[in-house]
């Protein structure tokens, strides 16, 4: 983590980022620092089977000619491409969003793995914005309870 501070209190009127690689939430802190109140603006859930679903080919093989054997190729991620893509297709809706609602605090809570996969796809105004990041995974939580675990916090 940068220069970001790992627990805030949540300004009025902060975007709230809840996320993973299938589901995000958009949430704005109607309430104050002490009190957060937090209600949904937008959500997303992405239909994600996993790979086994997705593909039916076998991995292919590799022939070489200088060589007399065959290789195995890796099978396809299909159910991680789409959490890699789904990634991008939130932090442009997570751009569109800090517009409409001229909000200029973003706090992004995020398992390790999509908050990378965030990081790489934030237009600069986003990372401007961004006053604090928890690598968590909170989207199985109500928006109450996301507030109740971030007033913990603070």
């Amino acid at each position: 983590m940068s220069n970001k501070e790992a627990y805030i209190r949540l300004p009025h009127r902060a975007l709230v980022f809840v996320g993973d690689g299938r589901k995000a939430l958009f949430l704005l802190n109607e309430g104050d620092g002490l009190n957060p109140r937090l209600k949904v603006q937008q959500a997303f859930e992405d239909e994600n089977p996993p790979t086994r679903e997705q593909g039916s080919d076998k991995p292919g093989r590799a022939l070489f000619r200088t060589q007399p054997n065959r290789s195995a190729m890796e099978q396809t991620d299909w159910h991680d491409i789409e959490k890699h893509r789904f990634a991008r297709t939130v932090a442009g809706a997570l751009d569109r969003l800090l517009r409409e609602l001229q909000a200029d605090r973003l706090v992004v809570v995020a398992p390790p793995r999509t908050l990378a996969d965030l990081r790489r796809s934030f237009s600069p105004a986003v990372q401007k914005s961004i006053v604090a990041e928890l690598a968590k995974d909170l989207t199985g939580l109500s928006a109450s309870d996301i507030s109740e675990y971030l007033a913990s916090r603070s």
